[in-house]
C-alpha cells in the first residue's frame, strides 16, 4: 500500500511542472518541437522510441485494410517518424502538423526520401483540411487518400476529437480509410507518469519536458473512439488493442510500452 500512496506525493511537483504550459495547444506544440534538440530513442521526444518495433504490428492492418493505390496522410506527423517509415507502402505520404516547427524538423530529417512531403496545417479546421487537399493535388494525388494517426487523438479536448473527425470524413471518402493507434492507459495522470518512470525524487527528462511544455493527455480507447466518430458518419472496419512504445526512461534501450487502442474506420 505504502508504495502506491507514495506515487501520490508526485502530485505537487506536476502541478508545479504542468503550470507554465502555453493555454494554446498551437502555441504549445509549436514551442515544444522549436526546442527539441534531438529525436530517436536518446532524444527528447518521449513517444519517438527510436525503433520500428511499433510500426510492425500495425502494418499488417494497415496493408490489408487501406487502399494500396491512396496516398496516405499522416495526422500529426512530429519529426516525420512513421511518414518516412510509411512511403515505401503508398504512393504518397502527406506528413501533416500544427506546428510549422515540427514540420520543418521533419523536412530536414526527410531530406532524399521519396514521395514524402509535410504541411503545416491544423486539421480540425476546414481550412487545414482544404490546405491539405490542394497539398495532395499538388503532389498528383488529387481527390481521397487514406489517413494514419498515431497519439494526437488522445492529446485532443472533446471538441477537437469530433472536429478533426469531421474533417477526415470529407478527407477518406468513399475509397480512403482511417487507421488510428492511441494511449489507452486505464489510471489517472499520476498513475500514467509513474508507468513511464516518474518518482517523487526523479522525472525521467524527456517525460518532464513533456509535462513542462504540453496539454495534459488522456486516453483513447473504443468509447472515447465512439464519441469523436459517430457510429451515423463511421464504420468500424477492426479494431482491438495495441502497444504503444515511448523512448527508452528506465533503461538504457528498452522502449516503454503504454497499452493502446487501434481502430480502422471508413466513412459512411
Amino acid at each position: 500500500m505504502l508504495p502506491a500512496l507514495k506515487k501520490y506525493l508526485l502530485l505537487p511537483k506536476l502541478v508545479k511542472l504542468s503550470s507554465g504550459a502555453p493555454k494554446d495547444p498551437g502555441v504549445a506544440w509549436d514551442q515544444y518541437w522549436g526546442r527539441v534538440e534531438a529525436t530517436g530513442a536518446r532524444g527528447d521526444v518521449l513517444w519517438d522510441s527510436g525503433s520500428d518495433h511499433e510500426l510492425q504490428g500495425y502494418l499488417e492492418h494497415l496493408t490489408r485494410q487501406l487502399d494500396p493505390s491512396l496516398p496516405l496522410v499522416d495526422v500529426g506527423c512530429g519529426s516525420g517518424v512513421f511518414s518516412r517509415a510509411l512511403a515505401p507502402y503508398f504512393p504518397h505520404v502527406l506528413g501533416v502538423d500544427v506546428s510549422a516547427n515540427a514540420v520543418a524538423r521533419a523536412a530536414a530529417e526527410s531530406a532524399g526520401v521519396e514521395r514524402v512531403s509535410y504541411l503545416a496545417a491544423d486539421m480540425t479546421a476546414p481550412a487545414g483540411i482544404g490546405a491539405v487537399a490542394e497539398a495532395l493535388a499538388v503532389a498528383g494525388f488529387p481527390g481521397e487518400a487514406n489517413v494514419f494517426i498515431r497519439g494526437v487523438l488522445h492529446v485532443l479536448k472533446r471538441p477537437a476529437q469530433s472536429a478533426l473527425a469531421g474533417q477526415l470524413h470529407r478527407l477518406v471518402g468513399k475509397q480512403g480509410r482511417v487507421f488510428l493507434a492511441e494511449t489507452d492507459f486505464r489510471g489517472n495522470p499520476i498513475q500514467y507518469v509513474s508507468h513511464l518512470g516518474a518518482t517523487p525524487h526523479f522525472i525521467p527528462e524527456p517525460l518532464e519536458k513533456a509535462i513542462r511544455a504540453l496539454p495534459v493527455p488522456g486516453r483513447f480507447g473504443a468509447q472515447q473512439r465512439r464519441r469523436a466518430f459517430s457510429e451515423a458518419s463511421w464504420d468500424v472496419v477492426e479494431d482491438g488493442p495495441v502497444t504503444i512504445e515511448t523512448r527508452p526512461l528506465t533503461s538504457p534501450d528498452r522502449p516503454e510500452q503504454i497499452p493502446g487502442y487501434f481502430a480502422v474506420l471508413q466513412a459512411r
